[in-house]
């Protein structure tokens, strides 16, 4: 055995250790438990989240860097993209159509679990080694538990800092432009592969300095304005498929509930792959339990922590239950999981549109994927800088930055399958003391959301009142 398939062997092994039934019953039993304690009052208040985002309740004079809907633009945008069209591909070439279905249980829960994490976010943020502001799930340990559990915050520093490196966005990204786009053309052959891909992420290197420059606030900026639109762009795409075979979409449903649980689409019959795929690459994909949304959503400009539970609690709704669905049902009602024997990630869905909209299809994914994957990566440094900076200082956070811009290009070049591996087991350890943290913390998220509702509930009263005496 080479040293290369050594390594990835090895790292396969961890991420499969650490996405055992211990982290299984954490991330969903804990999530199911945070919504039966709150007793469903998050889920009661959606359309809160509205006004929030429409800026309603904004005021720039309150602490924090970026307004509510920056917050979780840059939340989505870490998500959003590869991790819910080349994340749902390899869920279900892993895991068969069934993984899906636990995909969709974890956002279910994981409403109530961001909900508690983004307010906690807010509720215990503290001050980093500038004096800056911050949040995320070592603030809110340090904050909310105190000292005696900073092994825990040291944790998720450690493995947010390896879980946030940009070589899966860089990875994916470069595969889809190299067989989409340049292939076809005969700009690349085999030969040139390698060096395609190393100019692709020198590229998108150079861009991302661009941005990470201005920090999270130019971030925000970018993510706001790029987000929304590729969201609906997408959805058209998607839609367009799905009418196409439109008389095939019960018995795609079918196959997901089926599947879910027997088994029988993945290799062996195993119904634990079933489930440990869809939970793993569910919480990939909305990050609900796993502390990296909390680190974008802390950094929201409100002195009401439950306002940023509200808007954040959206997301597992877009990412998973809208955007990760549409995707699934291109790749289920185009067949192209079946015929798509070694296509991995972005390229299965790529290969799914060209099934309806020609050569035209993968180009299409592209023009939504690109900016996406960027946002994506300049998101994953934010995360990984507040990770640096809680565990060195920011002495050294220069040099952090040099490395990420330089892992952008390895990433271009590098193996999927041990780049998926890392993020994938990275992910996994970052979730533990995330949701230690919440479930430990949930009572006074839950006092506080009292009071914030209630409050709520008599000022939409009051309100009520006075048009109805108008």
């Amino acid at each position: 055995m080479s040293v290369l398939a050594a390594i990835d062997s090895a790292l396969a092994a961890f991420a499969s250790f650490v996405w055992g039934t211990p982290l299984l019953v954490l991330l969903v039993g804990g999530g199911l438990f945070l919504l039966i304690y709150s007793r469903g009052r998050p889920y009661r208040h959606l359309g809160h989240s509205i006004a929030l985002l429409r800026g309603k309740y904004d005021n720039l004079d309150d602490p924090g860097q970026v307004p509510h809907r920056q917050a979780l633009s840059t939340a989505l945008s870490g998500t959003l993209g590869l991790g819910n069209i080349s994340g749902v591909a390899i869920a279900i070439t892993t895991g068969g159509p069934g993984a899906i279905f636990w995909m969709w249980v974890t956002a279910l829960v994981g409403v109530a679990t961001k909900f508690h994490t983004a307010s906690l976010a807010v509720m215990y943020r503290g001050r980093d080694a500038a004096g800056e502001l911050q949040g995320g799930p070592m603030y809110v340990i340090r904050e909310g538990l105190g000292r005696k559990w900073m092994p825990l915050a040291l944790l998720f520093a450690v493995a947010g800092l390896c879980g946030a490196l940009p070589v899966f966005q860089s990875n994916q990204t470069v595969q889809l432009l190299r067989e989409s786009f340049a292939v076809p053309l005969g700009w690349v052959s085999e030969d040139s592969a390698l060096s395609f891909n190393f100019v692709v992420g020198a590229v998108l290197a150079v861009c991302a300095a661009a941005v990470i420059v201005g920090r999270i606030e130019r971030i925000g900026k970018f993510a706001v304005r790029i987000v929304p639109g590729m969201v609906l762009f997408y959805l058209a795409l998607t839609l367009v498929v799905i009418g196409y075979f439109w008389d095939q979409v019960p018995v795609a449903f079918g196959q997901i509930f089926s599947d879910a649980f027997s088994g029988k689409a993945v290799v062996g019959g195993t119904l634990g792959t079933v489930i440990t795929t869809g939970i793993s690459r569910g919480a990939f994909s909305n990050e609900a339990g796993i502390g990296t949304e909390s680190l974008a959503h802390g950094a929201a400009k409100t002195q009401e922590p439950i306002r940023e539970g509200v808007v954040a609690m959206t997301g597992p709704i877009i990412d998973t239950l809208l955007i990760c669905t549409c995707t699934a049902l291109v790749i289920l009602l185009t067949g192209a999981w079946q015929h798509g024997q070694g296509i991995e990630g972005v390229s299965l869905t790529a290969d799914a549109f060209s099934e309806v909209f020609g050569a035209v299809g993968p180009l299409l994914l592209l023009l939504m994927v690109v900016p996406l994957a960027f946002s994506t990566i300049v998101t994953m440094w934010y995360y990984g800088v507040k990770c640096f900076v809680f565990l060195f200082g920011t002495r050294y956070r220069s040099l952090y930055t040099a490395v990420y811009i330089l892992l952008i290009v390895v990433g271009a070049v590098a193996s999927l399958n041990a780049v998926n591996n890392i993020i994938i087991g990275m992910y996994a350890v970052m979730a533990i003391p995330t949701m230690i943290s919440t479930l430990l913390l949930a009572g006074r998220v839950n006092r506080a959301a009292h009071d914030y509702f209630t409050g709520l509930e008599r000022q939409q009263s009051a309100t009520a009142v006075q048009k109805s005496a108008g």
